[in-house]
C-alpha cells in the first residue's frame, strides 16, 4: 500500500506554498494590529506579492504533472494501481489538493495579485471608516472589491447561481440551494420563539454588564479564561483589533486578538472564549501533516463550530460560571457586588435585539446571519448595489429585529468581511452554531459527567474530546463525513433549535 512518504516530490513543494502563505499571514496579522496607519499602500505591495508566488507555485507544471499521474480529474480522487493501492491520509491529501489546485488553476495570476492589493488596501480604509461612521469613504474600496469577487466569479465557474462559488470555497459542497432550506427550516422555529419571549412578563435586566469595568482588568480575565481552556500560550498571543480574529501561522504560532469596552462586559468576555475556540483548533492540528491539507481545518463551518461551542454551549453556561463568577465577582468586585449567580447567568443570556453580530445573543445571532446571507447573494447577483447598502441594511434590520442601527458603525460598517473579499463566508456562522450543539451534545454522552467537570473549572477535558475527534484531522475527512464520525448524523438543525427552545423558554419562563 502507498503511504504520504510517496507524495514526497508534492508535499515538499506544499510545504514551501505554505511557508510563503504563512509569511503573508504574518504581514496581515500586523497590519491588523500594530502597523502604523502610514504602512498601509506598501503593506498592500508585500501581501500581494507573496500571495502572487504562493498561487504560481501551486498552479506550477511540476504540480500540474504529478497529480494528472495520480489524481482521476473526472472524479478528484486517486489513481489506483493494480495492486497498489493509496492508504487513506494519502487519497485524502491527494483529494484535497485535487481541489485546491483546481480552482487556483482557474484563476490568473495577475487577478489574485489585484485581488490581493485591493482586499489589504481595503480592510484598511474599512477599519478607519468604521471609526469615523463614514461609509462613503469606504464605498469606492468596496465597489472594487465586489467587481473582483463578481469577476472571481466567472473564472470559477457555477451552475445555478455565482455566489454558489464562493460559498464552496468556504463550506465545501454548500450552495444557495442546500442553505436556504436550512435556513427557512431555522426562521420558522427562531422568529415564533423570539416573539414569545420578548412578550414574555418575566423580562431579564442585564444593565450590570454595562458598567465601568476596567479595561486592562478585562484583558486580565479573558487571559485566564483562554489558559483554562487549553489555549497555550507558549505558541499564542492575545492582541487587541478592530475586529476580533484569529490567525494561524503553524500549530506552534497561533494568535488571537479581542476588543475591550470599558462599558460592555462581555464583548471583551466572549470575544476571548469565541476567538479561543479556534486557537484550540489550530493548535491542535497534527504538525506532522503542516504544509498539507492534512494540515489544515476541514472548513469554516466546523472552525466556527469550535469558537461558538465554547463561547455558548460552555461559555454561556450555568456550569462555566459556577467556577468563573466568583473569580469574575474578585476581579470586579464593586460592580458585582450583591448579584449573584443566577442573576449574572440571566444577564449573559439576556435576549435582546442588538446591532452588533459578534454582541448578538445566541436567539437572534442567526437572523443576523439570514440577513447578511440574503444580501450577499443581491450583491454578487447584481440585484443590489454597493451604493444602496445603508438603506438595505437599515431595512433588513428592522424586518428581522424591529430596530434600525443609528450610524452606519453599528450597521453596514460593522463587520471587516467584505473588505478582505469574504462574500459567502457568513453563512457558515449557522452552520458552526449547528454543529457546535450537535457536536456537544455528542461529547456530554462520551465525557462522563462533563457539566461537572465544567463547573470545577476542568475544561481540558473537553479540549482534549475535540483534539481527538476534530482538530487533529485536519482535511481528513469531508465536512459531512466527519459530522457523521463524530456524532453518526449529518448536519442537523434540531438539536441546536431544541437546545435553545429549552434553555430560553426556562429562562423566560415559557
Amino acid at each position: 500500500m502507498k503511504t504520504i512518504a510517496a507524495l514526497e516530490p508534492l508535499t515538499t513543494k506544499l510545504l514551501e506554498i505554505t511557508r510563503i502563505n504563512s509569511a503573508a499571514s504574518v504581514l496581515s496579522w500586523d497590519q491588523e494590529t500594530h502597523m502604523p496607519a502610514g504602512g498601509g499602500e506598501a503593506r498592500a505591495e508585500q501581501i500581494a506579492v507573496l500571495q502572487g508566488i504562493a498561487h504560481d507555485k501551486l498552479v506550477s507544471p511540476d504540480i500540474e504533472r504529478f497529480l494528472a499521474a495520480t489524481v482521476d480529474p473526472t472524479t478528484g480522487q486517486a489513481i489506483d494501481q493494480p495492486g497498489d493501492l493509496w492508504d487513506e491520509p494519502s487519497r485524502s491529501l491527494l483529494r484535497e489538493i485535487w481541489r485546491d489546485f483546481s480552482r487556483a488553476k482557474k484563476l490568473p495570476s495577475d487577478f489574485v495579485i489585484r485581488l490581493s492589493r485591493e482586499t489589504s488596501l481595503a480592510q484598511q480604509v474599512w477599519a478607519e471608516a468604521k471609526e469615523q461612521n463614514n461609509f462613503r469613504q469606504f464605498l469606492p474600496n468596496l465597489r472594487t472589491v465586489l467587481a473582483l469577487k463578481r469577476e472571481e466569479t466567472e473564472y470559477l465557474g457555477y451552475k445555478a447561481s455565482p455566489y454558489d462559488a464562493l460559498l464552496d470555497v468556504y463550506e465545501p459542497g454548500s450552495t444557495i440551494a442546500t442553505l436556504r432550506p436550512l435556513f427557512a427550516q431555522m426562521k420558522a422555529r427562531l422568529v415564533p420563539l423570539l416573539k414569545r419571549v420578548t412578550q414574555s412578563p418575566n423580562q431579564i435586566d442585564d444593565s450590570i454588564l454595562r458598567h465601568a469595568y476596567d479595561q486592562a482588568r478585562q484583558l486580565e480575565f479573558g487571559r485566564l479564561v483562554l489558559i483554562a481552556m487549553g489555549y497555550d500560550f507558549e505558541r499564542g498571543r492575545l492582541d487587541l483589533s478592530a475586529h476580533p480574529f484569529t490567525t494561524s501561522f503553524h500549530p506552534t504560532d497561533v494568535r488571537v486578538t479581542t476588543r475591550v469596552h470599558e462599558h460592555e462586559l462581555q464583548s471583551c468576555l466572549f470575544s476571548c472564549i469565541h476567538e479561543g475556540g479556534h486557537g484550540l483548533y489550530d493548535q491542535g492540528l497534527d504538525q506532522r501533516y503542516f504544509g498539507t491539507p492534512l494540515g489544515e481545518s476541514v472548513s469554516l463551518g466546523i472552525h466556527e463550530s469550535q469558537s461558538r461551542m465554547w463561547e455558548n454551549c460552555v461559555g454561556r453556561s450555568r456550569a462555566f460560571w459556577r467556577f468563573f463568577y466568583p473569580v469574575l465577582q474578585q476581579t470586579f468586585h464593586h460592580q458585582l457586588r450583591g448579584i449573584d449567580l443566577e442573576h449574572f447567568y440571566a444577564a449573559i443570556n439576556c435576549v435582546k435585539p442588538s446591532f452588533i453580530r459578534v454582541e448578538a445573543d445566541e436567539l437572534t445571532y442567526n437572523l443576523h446571519i439570514m440577513l447578511r446571507f440574503e444580501i450577499e447573494q443581491d450583491l454578487i447577483e447584481g440585484r443590489t448595489q454597493p451604493d444602496d447598502l445603508p438603506g438595505i441594511w437599515n431595512q433588513k434590520m428592522q424586518d428581522y429585529l424591529g430596530i434600525t442601527p443609528p450610524t452606519d458603525a453599528e450597521g453596514v460598517l460593522q463587520d471587516v468581511h467584505w473588505s478582505f473579499g469574504a462574500f459567502g463566508y457568513f453563512p457558515t456562522y449557522t452552520l458552526g452554531n449547528l454543529y457546535s450543539v450537535q457536536f456537544f451534545e455528542q461529547a456530554k454522552l462520551e465525557i462522563p459527567h462533563l457539566d461537572e467537570e465544567i463547573a470545577a473549572g476542568q475544561l481540558m477535558v473537553l479540549r482534549r474530546w475535540l483534539e481527538q475527534k476534530i482538530h487533529r484531522w485536519g482535511r481528513m475527512f469531508t465536512p459531512d463525513h466527519l459530522a457523521q464520525r463524530v456524532t453518526g448524523k449529518s448536519i442537523n438543525p434540531e438539536p441546536f433549535l431544541s437546545y435553545l427552545e429549552k434553555k430560553y423558554g426556562e429562562l423566560y419562563k415559557l
